[in-house]
């Protein structure tokens, strides 16, 4: 599978050029919609209107995660000028992202490697170990209306404004980037965004560019925070210690392949095809889908639709024994949080 993957890694400069320039123009152009919607005072077309556009934050942000990977052009200065530029779209250093992103990547399915980038997910026994208020720390943080309701937002409004903090759980960090090297990535960000908000504000009104464009923010990132959760957080997904541990295989099992409808599929920018872009993160968003239906072998990758992956939601602990995340009511009962 991974020469197979390496026949398509690489840019196509005229894909990534078209896509940037029709997703940008389509997503200004429903965001202009937007705005007039609500100075004439349309305002249920308002939130009409940015539910695709929040669907377009999201094929941006894929776009940003590709120029992270240094994938979606085949010159890193291009990459990184493309990259930073969407940062300041979807409110996510783009600096930051790739370092703790590509730490992801490195150690994704390593119990030995978790920490940065990743959702936190603890092993029934290391759950068992916690303190009963650390316990139910972890069972607040792995909340469904935590992790995919509230968190989002204040996630990406909020917390991404500053350096990542310590871990409360005291989780194994994984070569976690200083704030030496993440808080020039925050801070340009911060400025870029009150620089180019602050011109909209002038022009559309500063109270209208305050309220619409973080609404249409978290339209985005309640589906986004999703596809990043469950892409690696279902009941057979992949987990071994470090010496066990193989990134092709941690690549196909660990990671899901999420079978979405042909406009969802086409609004996150193939990245359901997880498990392809877990094996090589030189593909570009585009060639991702060419890649899976040339190989019969990923016929075999654990598989799922959007009524399965529901169920996925309330997965919290990797029981090493059964070798499956599970929930905490599967608990043993002298399990349970105190």
């Amino acid at each position: 599978m991974t020469e197979h993957c390496n026949a398509y890694k690489g840019a196509d400069i005229k894909q990534s050029l078209w896509q940037l320039f029709s997703t940008t123009t389509i997503f200004f152009t429903n965001m202009a919609a937007i705005f007039a919607a609500a100075h004439y005072g349309h305002y249920f077309l308002t939130f009409l209107l940015m539910i695709p556009a929040g669907g377009l934050l999201i094929r941006m942000f894929i776009i940003q995660h590709d120029c992270g990977h240094g994938s979606f052009f085949n010159q890193k200065w291009a990459n990184d000028l493309v990259g930073r530029a969407i940062s300041v779209l979807t409110f996510t250093p783009y600096d930051l992202w790739r370092r703790t992103h590509n730490l992801h990547h490195a150690g994704s399915g390593n119990l030995d490697r978790r920490g940065s980038g990743s959702v936190d997910t603890l092993t029934v026994k290391e759950y068992q170990a916690l303190s009963p208020g650390r316990q139910r720390f972890y069972r607040f943080y792995r909340h469904p209306l935590t992790l995919l309701v509230f968190g989002p937002p204040l996630y990406v409004l909020f917390f991404q404004r500053f350096p990542p903090a310590k871990n409360y759980l005291s989780m194994p960090k994984y070569h976690t980037p200083p704030t030496s090297q993440t808080l020039p990535s925050v801070i340009g960000l911060n400025i870029g965004i009150l620089a180019a908000y602050g011109v909209a504000g002038y022009f559309l009104g500063y109270a209208q560019v305050a309220i619409l464009y973080p609404a249409t923010l978290v339209m985005a990132y309640w589906p986004g925070q999703w596809l990043f959760f469950m892409q690696h957080q279902f009941e057979d997904t992949h987990w071994e210690y470090g010496r066990e541990w193989s990134y092709a295989e941690a690549a196909v099992m660990g990671s899901s392949y999420y079978k979405l409808p042909k406009i969802l599929q086409w609004f996150t920018g193939n990245i359901g095809f997880h498990h392809v872009h877990h094996l090589n993160a030189s593909i570009p968003n585009y060639k991702l889908e060419d890649c899976h239906n040339a190989n019969p072998d990923f016929a075999k990758v654990n598989t799922l639709n959007i009524r399965q992956s529901l169920k996925c939601a309330t997965l919290a602990l990797w029981d090493e024994d059964t070798r499956k995340l599970i929930r905490f009511k599967d608990l043993p009962p002298k399990l349970q949080v105190v």
